[in-house]
């Protein structure tokens, strides 16, 4: 497999320089610490979280476009088929993970091929 290489316009330098003055422990504890008092009742919340919204996808659509049956297709993604069943008969919904690969793969269908082998 290869390394996987990640690029950035900065220099090494510029990226070590950035984080000179920086306290990732302070800043982690002044968040749990925020956390608790919001909980408490005692602060609003500072930070906001901003949920992503994920691909709409339809099990029964994407299984059946690649030809699979509930079981096969519940390998491809590393669940269970009874989690396929529930997925396709609305008793339960995908993960967010489940949903982006289902997405993916309903997106380019020569992904299947790539995570059977890799199986």
């Amino acid at each position: 497999m290869a390394k996987e290489v990640y690029k950035s316009s900065l220099s090494e330098k510029e990226i070590l320089d950035n984080f000179e003055n920086v306290d990732f422990f302070s800043g982690v504890v002044a968040g749990l610490e925020e956390a608790v008092a919001y909980e408490k009742g005692s602060a609003k919340a500072a930070t906001f979280a901003r949920k992503r919204s994920l691909p709409d996808v339809n099990v029964v659509q994407i299984r059946k476009s690649l030809n699979m049956t509930q079981k096969e297709f519940s390998i491809l993604l590393g669940v269970s088929p009874r989690t396929v069943e529930a997925w396709e008969s609305g008793k339960s919904t995908p993960t967010p993970t489940a949903k982006n690969l289902m997405y993916l793969i309903s997106e380019d269908h020569s992904l299947v091929y790539k995570l059977q082998r890799s199986a």
